[in-house]
């Protein structure tokens, strides 16, 4: 303000000399002093023009105008003759902004920060801007508990009137939470409430999870907790009366004192419902959470609006206001709840909009929609849309959003972005698995073949245990209602010796085609019929009873195989899903040369436990047996257990009947069930949407050769597994504690693979 008043007296002062003689007609203005700044634009903030008549008050005027852009830091008015002459001179511009020694916050963030007040390259350099700019930088800091923070900057000029700044960060030691205070909690006891709050003291994870230093937003989100707390358990005067934060004089600790009043504890009388009711009452009803006679709980009513919000939306009511008007009666500590309802307009949808899709055509993503145009608008149908959009795999991302139409108050235009992944692959790779050794692989993809949806592969696959040729195409709408068709041709060689399993060699050639038909939104069925030559090889260690049934079958099969199955499947992901099950049964009938069958049934449930816990239960139950002229389910076709994918802790394949040289046999019944907890990665702000930590608790084991199923017969294992989606596949990895088992199991701590497909 000094600075701008001096300014203001300085210019008074110079026009008070020039101008102390009689005012003149202007017949031409000359601007001189100009750099990168136009004449027009000086022209522009001129009172006057050509032709005007200037005085000692349109002068002043002028160069208050002048200085006021901020692009000059001196301006000269002048007469010569009937000419006005406006001397100028230009401040620097700002060539470039270096940020040196910030590591505490992300150089992006901080430059973002000082866009927000015009401290950008190319602007003019105002050096109070800068002194504004040090400011909001040492606020940035402070908030994140840094208080030893030093800041300097440098101004070099440079040709052409411009200038480098440079602006140095000394952050020093953050300040650190030496202890919290809460005073005025009788109910519950401080520790608690500490363990609720994401701040604390010092402890020895702290170097990793940095929990006791300061900062203004997580003591806010911290004292947001405890209040939720308190509402969550009936206590709805609760208040935070105040909260100290003072420092010490060397900036080093921090006591923070939060003062809380907890009041009463309230319980609901009764629940009614209010508004314009355009859902039936009974609908509603059960989207109410809180009930007669419990205790208030904010957090129970919140959610209750939210569904009771969320089914009007399906019917249209996209912008309807849902409210708990709370009636408090302050003798009985009783609270009674009146959820009002406005719905408001319905709205239906003028027009699906579709943008990013430079590939994929428009018919493409339009089948997968669920919410059609000229339709009441349905939030769940609009959600269902996106989540088909991105099971569908074309996609990196999805977003939505619903805009009201201009000049309307019923309608509503719904736009799908996508950001297309590459359709086409070419890769070849090469990856370890310990149970299938070095593997070598490369494909040739199109899963979205022309941008039609189709997909197109032919692939290699070669390791210690398989070799594999194949080709294959799916059109997922074969037709309009979604049926879709395949066909799969395949060759491969596999060497069962290599899998931890008892000794033979088969070649195999065949192919198939399939059909899926959607039921609803959640159920389909796929069946296929398919055709499959296949030549046994035995070797000087092939078990007796695989011997056994070749002796009583041959060693070369003709087979045609017929495959149905029935699938559920509710999960918000195809990979990584954290809610949702699936559940899927399948059987498979082959006649020829040899006659069995197989059936398998699968369900895997996620239950989120938090916003950042999952828990996962998954069972697999397998069965198969041989009929007609075929005693027993063929070897070649067992059921196997152990490893990945399985009970981990144990070598894979290994779990089961043994051969008299103690080779794993398989069964032809199996039982795995794996529960686990799947959490993010720990100590980091943001863990990687690629990466998935779990703690398993495995069970499961395989029956067969004159075994019926027994219990007790499980093995049981836990420990950590970790899967990341690297760019040459995924890697996944665990560390498993056998937990029961016996002499002549095979046991493996550590197991991985690399460069596997996930199930």
């Amino acid at each position: 303000m000094k600075r701008k008043l001096g300014v203001l007296l300085l210019s008074c002062a110079m026009i008070s000399n020039v101008w102390a003689i009689e005012s003149f007609l202007v017949k031409d203005i000359r601007v001189e002093g100009l750099q990168r700044i136009s004449a027009g634009t000086v022209f522009n903030y001129l009172p006057f023009k050509a032709g005007d008549r200037i005085d000692d008050a349109s002068s002043t005027r002028a160069i208050r105008a002048l200085f006021k852009t901020g692009f000059f830091k001196d301006v000269r008015l002048e007469r010569d003759g009937d000419v006005l002459v406006v001397f100028v001179h230009e401040r620097p511009s700002i060539n470039s902004i270096d940020l040196k020694g910030n590591l505490e916050i992300d150089k992006e963030s901080l430059l973002d920060s000082l866009k927000q007040i015009g401290f950008v390259e190319g602007r003019v350099f105002d050096r109070s801007i800068l002194e504004r700019v040090k400011a909001e930088l040492e606020r940035q800091y402070f908030s994140q508990g840094q208080y030893g923070v030093k800041i300097d900057s440098t101004v070099t000029p440079l040709e052409r009137n411009r200038v480098d700044i440079e602006i140095s960060v000394i952050e020093g030691e953050p300040a650190r939470i030496h202890q919290i205070n809460i005073i005025g909690n009788n109910v519950f006891n401080d520790e608690t409430l500490l363990d609720e709050m994401e701040s604390d003291t010092s402890n020895w994870l702290s170097f990793f999870t940095k929990d006791d230093q300061y900062s203004k937003q997580k003591l806010g989100a911290d004292l947001e907790t405890i209040r939720s707390w308190y509402l969550d358990r009936g206590y709805i005067n609760f208040d935070i009366t105040s909260t100290q934060v003072s420092i010490t004089p060397d900036k080093q600790d921090i006591y923070i004192t939060i003062n809380i009043s907890e009041g009463e504890k309230y319980t609901i009388s009764d629940i009614k419902l209010a508004g314009d009711l355009v859902v039936p009452e009974e609908e509603i009803k059960p989207l109410i959470l809180t009930t007669d006679n419990e205790i208030f709980s904010r957090k129970k009513v919140t959610e209750s609006t939210k569904n009771i919000t969320e089914r009007l939306g399906n019917d249209g009511y996209a912008f309807s206001n849902v409210n708990a008007v709370p009636d408090i009666n302050e003798d009985n500590k009783t609270v009674s709840l009146t959820y009002f309802i406005d719905p408001g307009k319905r709205v239906y949808v003028h027009r699906i909009n579709m943008d990013g899709n430079t590939r994929t055509a428009d018919e493409v993503i339009r089948r997968e929609m669920r919410q059609m145009e000229g339709a009441w608008v349905s939030t769940s149908q609009i959600e269902r849309s996106k989540e088909r959009l991105e099971r569908t795999d074309y996609f990196e991302e999805v977003n939505v959003e619903t805009v009201p139409v201009p000049g309307t108050t019923d309608q509503v235009d719904v736009n799908f972005k996508v950001e297309e992944k590459a359709s086409g692959n070419l890769t070849a790779g090469i990856g370890f698995s310990q149970s299938q050794g070095l593997v070598f692989n490369t494909s040739v993809s199109q899963d979205n073949f022309l941008g039609t949806g189709r997909r197109l592969s032919f692939a290699f696959n070669n390791s210690d245990v398989n070799t594999v040729y194949s080709f294959g195409y799916v059109n997922p709408y074969h037709t309009i209602d979604g049926v879709s068709r395949g066909f799969n041709f395949f060759s491969r060689e596999t060497d069962a010796g290599q899998a931890n399993v008892g000794n033979f060699v088969s070649n195999s050639t065949g192919g198939d085609m399939s059909y899926g038909i959607p039921i609803n939104e959640h159920d389909s069925i796929y069946a296929s019929i398919g055709v499959e030559s296949i030549e046994i090889s035995t070797t000087s260690t092939t078990p007796t009873e695989y011997l056994n049934f070749i002796n009583q079958n041959g060693t070369d099969y003709v087979n045609a195989t017929l495959k149905g199955s029935w699938s559920h499947d509710t999960r918000n992901r195809a990979i990584f899903a954290n809610r949702g099950e699936l559940q899927r049964l399948s059987a498979e009938f082959t006649l020829g040369d040899l006659e069995y069958f197989k059936v398998n049934y699968t369900h895997r449930k996620y239950f989120p436990l938090t916003k950042k816990l999952t828990l996962a239960l998954n069972g697999e139950v397998g069965y198969g047996e041989g009929f007609g002229g075929t005693t027993d389910l063929p070897f070649y076709e067992n059921f196997y257990a152990g490893g990945p994918g399985s009970v981990r802790g144990y070598q894979a394949n290994t779990l089961g009947p043994r051969a008299s040289n103690t080779e794993p046999l398989g069964g032809n019944i199996k039982v795995v069930g794996n529960a686990e907890v799947i959490f993010p990665l720990p100590f980091v702000k943001k863990s990687p949407k690629s990466l998935q930590l779990t703690l398993f608790l495995d069970a499961g084991n395989v029956y067969g050769f004159g075994q019926d199923f027994d219990i007790s017969d499980l093995r049981y294992s836990t420990g950590v597994s970790a899967t990341w989606l690297s760019p040459f596949g995924a890697l996944t990895f665990s560390l498993g504690q056998t937990l029961n088992d016996e002499a002549g199991d095979d046991t493996e701590v550590f197991q991985f693979q690399l460069g596997a497909t996930l199930r």
